[in-house]
C-alpha cells in the first residue's frame, strides 16, 4: 500500500471538516494575513473558541501565526493544501475517466422508451384471500363516555 504523508492529510481534512474552521481560512484568503482579533471579529463566538480552532489550523499546518509586540497575526500556508487538492485531483481524475466510459456505453446503445409487454398484462389480476379480507371494513368503536345501560 502506498501511502501519500497520510497523518498530515489526516489533520488537514479534519481541519477543514469544520465549518467555522473553513470560515477562517476563506477570511484568510481574502487578505495578506490578519490579526486574531480581526478574524475572530465576524464570528459569534468568543475568543478563546476562535483561539482553539487556529490551533486545529496550525497544528495541520494550514496557517502560521507570528507575534508582533501584543498582537499575534495569522496567514496561510500552501503546501498541506497544495498535498490534499493533490490527493483529490487523482481520485477526480479517476471518476472523470469513469463517467466518460459510462457516458460511451450509453450513447452507444438503442435505448427503446417502451418496456415490452409482459404476458401477465392482458390477463385480470385477482385479489389474494388475505388482500379480500382486509378490504373488510373494521369493527366501529362506541362513542366515548359510559354505555348506555339496557
Amino acid at each position: 500500500m502506498v501511502k501519500y504523508q497520510d497523518e498530515t492529510l489526516d489533520r488537514t481534512f479534519a481541519a477543514l471538516s469544520d465549518p467555522t474552521r473553513r470560515a477562517l481560512l476563506a477570511r484568510l484568503g481574502d487578505g495578506d494575513s490578519l490579526s486574531v482579533s480581526e478574524l475572530a471579529a465576524p464570528f459569534a463566538m468568543s475568543l478563546p473558541a476562535i483561539m482553539k480552532h487556529l490551533d486545529v489550523l496550525t497544528d495541520a499546518g494550514l496557517i502560521v501565526r507570528e507575534k508582533s509586540g501584543r498582537t499575534v497575526s495569522c496567514r496561510l500556508t500552501t503546501q498541506p493544501m497544495e498535498r490534499a487538492m493533490n490527493w483529490l485531483n487523482r481520485y477526480a481524475q479517476f471518476w472523470s475517466e469513469s463517467f466518460d466510459r459510462l457516458a460511451a456505453f450509453v450513447e452507444d446503445k438503442p435505448w427503446s422508451t417502451q418496456s415490452p409487454a409482459s404476458p401477465n398484462v392482458q390477463t385480470k389480476r385477482r385479489a389474494s384471500r388475505s388482500r379480500a379480507a382486509s378490504a373488510r371494513g373494521r369493527k366501529r368503536s362506541s362513542p366515548p363516555g359510559r354505555k348506555p345501560s339496557s
